[in-house]
């Protein structure tokens, strides 16, 4: 790519964000706009120098080429005025599938697990070799001359079905996005078509029946901890320091791996990892140094300490993903209270999931629920936070903003935020709150 000026429509996005980094350490010249309220993807565009303006159509310029993010529609001010000006166009996935064609790229698709799992193998693979790569926690980086290219592929609107990726991820299959799809066999549609046009192999986790139902022109490699996987992990010891496991081939010891992550489904993650690198034969010595070194992704188990309290901050907001979370905090602190304090995200995913959201926050020892984090496309609902504590079979609570004194109650505990909306500012609160009541050394 000769160097260019990128603008991006929306430049805080997530993965807007992490494309911005990525174009910039490449030398080109990036700028974008977007909200002026703080995001936790800003630190990153701040620190690169990257400028994020408010949005105002007189920020076009002739020459520029634009990428746009997702969630802007065709009548935004300043996708009109690109059009107007005649500039190079792109959507986000459009922009991604033409970039990595250069590299040996491997996608990272999947209801759950898709961040983990990307920034596990991102880390691993540029520890031995070269290699950009593309986070859906806002991070991304450009390397000249990368062997790999590591990106995220997002199922939401069948966005991935703009990439032909070298290589396939699929962590699991499950109906999320009941804005968009119809059912499980509409989200199977979606991924046996990503399936279609993978180039090279596909690495699938072998207990996800709908994976298991998965052809392909190329190999599928099934992963998971039973025999009739191609990769298996055996002899798992999960402590509180984190989880090692035997990484195997069609039987044959591939060697012995350690991860300083909690929860079955970060050995799953990590043995993805292990199956794609050593298919394109990279040392499996260099594999474990580097799997042991990772420190984890933004908003995915992130933890810190306030007073007496453990506070951990994830995006967890499917009941998939509550589970594996609650799971992680168990190994973690098998000896703490763990306190679950959830915040739905959108009306119409809470009603779909009300009964399998009360099962799993069920796993914690208390449970509170904020109001519903409401999206652009649905303000309001039949279903409220009152609705969802009320179903908890050991019962749940509604907390609320404003008083987050009820958590005081709970001593030397450990707080589990989940949400994919504005969990944060519940957080930050108690934190405020703990840090308030907290005895001063002067």
């Amino acid at each position: 790519m000769t160097e260019d000026t990128y603008y991006f429509i929306g430049i805080k996005g997530s993965g807007m964000s992490a494309l911005a980094l990525i174009l910039h350490d490449l030398g080109h010249t990036v700028l974008g706009s977007d909200i002026t309220q703080y995001t936790f993807t800003q630190r990153g565009l701040e620190q690169a120098g990257i400028q994020s303006l408010p949005f105002d159509p007189d920020n076009l310029k002739p020459g520029y080429t634009v990428i746009c993010g997702n969630s802007f529609t065709d009548e935004h001010p300043e996708v009109l005025r690109a059009h107007e000006l005649g500039l190079t166009f792109y959507r986000y996935h459009e922009f991604v599938g033409k970039f990595m064609t250069p590299y040996t790229s491997i996608g990272v698709a999947g209801a759950h697990g898709k961040t983990s799992t990307t920034g596990l193998l991102a880390h691993t693979l540029s520890g031995i070799a070269k290699t950009s790569y593309l986070i859906g926690d806002g991070t991304g980086k450009g390397v000249p001359d990368s062997q790999f290219f590591v990106f995220e592929a997002d199922e939401y609107r069948r966005h991935f079905l703009a990439y032909h990726p070298d290589y396939t991820i699929m962590t699991n299959i499950d109906y999320d996005h009941p804005d968009y799809y119809t059912g499980i066999e509409d989200v199977y549609s979606a991924f046996q078509t990503e399936a279609d046009q993978t180039q090279k192999a596909i690495f699938a986790w072998g207990d996800d029946k709908w994976l298991r139902k998965l052809s392909a022109k190329v190999p599928i490699y099934y992963y998971g901890l039973d025999d009739r996987d191609d990769y298996v992990a055996k002899n798992v010891v999960r402590t509180t320091t984190g989880s090692s496991f035997d990484a195997f081939h069609h039987g044959e010891l591939i060697g012995h791996f350690h991860v300083p992550l909690f929860g079955e489904h970060s050995v799953l993650n990590a043995l993805a990892v292990v199956a794609v690198a050593t298919t394109e034969n990279l040392d499996p010595e260099f594999i474990a140094r580097e799997l042991a070194s990772f420190a984890g992704v933004k908003r995915r188990f992130s933890q810190k300490t306030v007073a007496d309290a453990v506070i951990i901050d994830d995006y967890a907001h499917h009941p998939s993903e509550i589970r594996a979370t609650l799971d992680a905090a168990r190994q973690k602190f098998p000896n703490k209270q763990i306190v679950a304090i959830f915040q739905p995200h959108t009306f119409s995913r809470t009603i779909a999931y009300l009964d399998d959201f009360a099962k799993t926050l069920n796993a914690a020892d208390a449970v509170y629920v904020t109001p519903i984090f409401s999206s652009a496309r649905e303000k309001s609902g039949a279903v409220s936070a009152a609705d969802l504590a009320a179903k908890i079979p050991e019962g749940g609570h509604v907390i609320e903003l404003e008083d987050m004194s009820p958590l005081l109650d709970y001593k030397n505990a450990v707080f589990v935020f989940m949400g994919a909306g504005n969990v944060q500012k519940y957080e930050n609160a108690f934190a405020d709150l703990l840090s308030d009541l907290s005895p001063k050394s002067n």
